[in-house]
């Protein structure tokens, strides 16, 4: 996927159609209240459990956009914040009515299993590789994230790892792998934590860690860290990506699964208007998160496995 900086584009792409019509014949797909409580659709009253990553819970993001879709539906969103495998594993479990994660391989397994239905493209933004200012490794303006990481363990520089099968957690361990490089000894701390944590952690020992750009964002008054290898939003490597997904549980394995929420929150937060809302979402002047669901030039294998083709004779 290329990243670039990008103003938003209002024009749908029939992915983006097909949602809308969703979140329309629930109860409307504007981000505003349908009219009184009789006008409401038939879920008002109902709680619709989200299982999400850190990065976004963290950002602040969910609590600036929620809102709109609990007064419209008169429903509660109760957003747990879990890194991505724990957020899957719960869902895995009937704890979740939908997921909302960023590791396109365990979104893909989820789905596999059956667990997983109608998955979307949402948004995006990167990650970065942040760290001490006097960056004892020297990797400051590096081209190639996995050579940054390399200088980091030929060094033996502190780096700390959330250690939490998150999706930041699954990127960093594939950026070693493509590194060729070991990520063991004293200099190598996983902590178990979510993104602040982490980060906190690094700042308090003068460590490199891999972050996603929102969350660093957010957070950046109160660490002392440095951006020393920017992700593609800044014209970084592209292997520091950072997309996010969303899907429903599916109700065929867990009947308790409240889908017509779910696909109603789905159809709401892909729709044009929380897509621009998301887009004008900003800390201290920044922006977070870059839309993805409304484009001009859809990309349906958003919806399936990666490499699924659905000829049955590759069974």
């Amino acid at each position: 996927m290329s990243i670039h900086r990008r103003r938003f584009v209002a024009a749908m792409g029939a992915g983006a159609v097909a949602s809308t019509a969703v979140c329309s014949a629930i109860g409307g797909g504007s981000g505003q209240s349908s009219g009184s409580d009789d006008d409401r659709p038939g879920v008002a009253g109902e709680e619709l459990t989200l299982t999400t990553t850190t990065s976004t819970y963290d950002t602040g993001l969910l609590d600036e956009v929620h809102p709109g879709f609990e007064d419209m539906y008169g429903v509660t969103v109760d957003a747990v914040a879990q890194g991505t495998g724990a957020a899957l594993e719960s869902a895995r479990n009937g704890d979740a009515d939908v997921v909302m994660v960023h590791a396109r391989g365990l979104e893909d397994e989820f789905l596999r299993e059956g667990y997983g239905i109608n998955r979307r493209d949402l948004m995006f933004n990167d990650f970065v590789i942040v760290g001490p200012e006097d960056d004892p490794a020297g990797i400051e303006g590096a081209d190639s994230a996995t050579e940054a990481l390399a200088a980091i363990a030929d060094a033996e520089a502190s780096f700390v790892s959330r250690g939490d099968g998150s999706g930041t957690h699954t990127k960093e361990l594939d950026l070693w792998e493509s590194a060729d490089a070991d990520p063991s000894g004293d200099w190598y701390q996983e902590t178990g934590t979510g993104m602040g944590e982490a980060l906190n952690n690094a700042t308090q020992q003068g460590a490199y860690t891999l972050s996603d750009r929102g969350t660093f964002i957010a957070q950046r008054s109160e660490v002392d860290l440095a951006i020393l290898v920017q992700g593609p939003i800044e014209d970084g490597p592209e292997a520091l990506a950072n997309p996010y997904g969303i899907m429903a549980v599916n109700p065929g394995e867990h009947d308790n699964a409240n889908y017509d929420l779910a696909m109603a929150y789905i159809g709401w937060i892909t729709s044009p208007g929380v897509q621009d809302a998301i887009s004008e979402y900003e800390v201290n002047g920044e922006q977070l998160f870059f839309p993805e669901a409304v484009a001009e030039d859809p990309n349906f294998q958003q919806y399936v496995p990666e490499g699924w083709s659905g000829d049955s004779s590759d069974e």
